[in-house]
């Protein structure tokens, strides 16, 4: 056996070992959820707590309850409501702010994309305090737009998107500027569908990051109508009494639409990512 071969055979190896280390809580909570209460515990040293019941009578048994007992539904809107409208406000916003520092001059830019830079920097927990003080003058705490206005706008997004515009050649845009194109025609019709990769990139972090947002729905929502789910989530596991069960069936609902949404974009986010360094200069 060539040691190039071995070292291909051992790498499968180490990075098959690394996905299972990763996969058995998940497997864990999903087949949890999948039983009753008393099981899980008796379980919880054998093989059989990876397995969900062998009785299928009891796979639904925590999610019935889970949802007789708590306003489900409502916290999975809002969370969708949520990570749609600030995925869509991201999208429009910064390949907008991506597309201005890309294509146009203007006086300023190349200090201004600096300072942007540089804003990747900060840990964005340090402007939790600062972006509530903006929220309370605005007026929109205990509102939709308290959640989803502060997650619009990205340095890394707005960077993003920039190296995606240059890395297109200045002849697609000046080609369809003789046909009359238009600034904005030209963002819309001709470059931004050229940075499929990039959108989808962006689209699916802002998702992520909005439906997994926890602190600062927490701090400017004091409706629980209005709680995301991962805010609810909170709430009912310190509502007594607690099943191990149903809190297992709640966070398998957080967790599934996330692992779908990566499933269907890792291509794209693969691409997207890694061609974040096109167009730098």
């Amino acid at each position: 056996m060539s040691r190039k071969k071995a070292n291909l055979i051992i790498s499968t190896f180490l990075i098959m070992m690394l996905a299972l280390f990763f996969i058995f809580p998940l497997v864990w909570m999903i087949a949890s959820s999948l039983k009753q209460e008393k099981d899980i515990y008796s379980q919880m040293t054998s093989i059989f707590a990876f397995l969900p019941s062998t009785n299928p009578k009891d796979w639904g048994i925590a999610y019935q309850q889970l949802f007789s007992r708590f306003p489900i539904f409502r916290y999975i809107l809002n969370s969708v409501v949520y990570a749609i409208s600030l995925t869509a406000g991201s999208l429009i916003v910064n390949s907008l702010a991506g597309y201005a520092f890309a294509k146009f001059n203007f006086w300023g830019k190349k200090a201004l994309f600096a300072f942007l830079i540089s804003l990747m920097v900060i840990p964005g927990a340090t402007l939790l305090i600062q972006q509530f003080q903006v929220a309370k003058q605005l007026g929109i705490l205990n509102t939709m737009l308290a959640v989803i206005l502060p997650g619009m706008s990205s340095p890394f997004a707005i960077y993003m998107f920039r190296n995606a515009f240059e890395a297109i050649p200045a002849n697609v845009s000046e080609a369809a500027e003789i046909e009359g194109a238009g600034s904005f025609r030209i963002f819309w019709s001709v470059l931004l569908p050229m940075a499929k990769p990039t959108i989808a990139t962006i689209g699916t972090l802002s998702f992520i990051g909005s439906w997994n947002d926890y602190v600062w729905p927490l701090m400017v929502l004091n409706d629980s109508n209005q709680f995301p789910l991962q805010v609810a989530i909170t709430n009912i596991n310190n509502t007594q009494p607690v099943y191990m069960n149903q809190v297992m069936a709640l966070l398998a609902i957080s967790t599934i639409p996330l692992i779908l949404v990566y499933a269907f974009f890792q291509k794209y986010l693969v691409q997207g990512l890694g061609s974040t360094g096109n167009g730098d200069k």
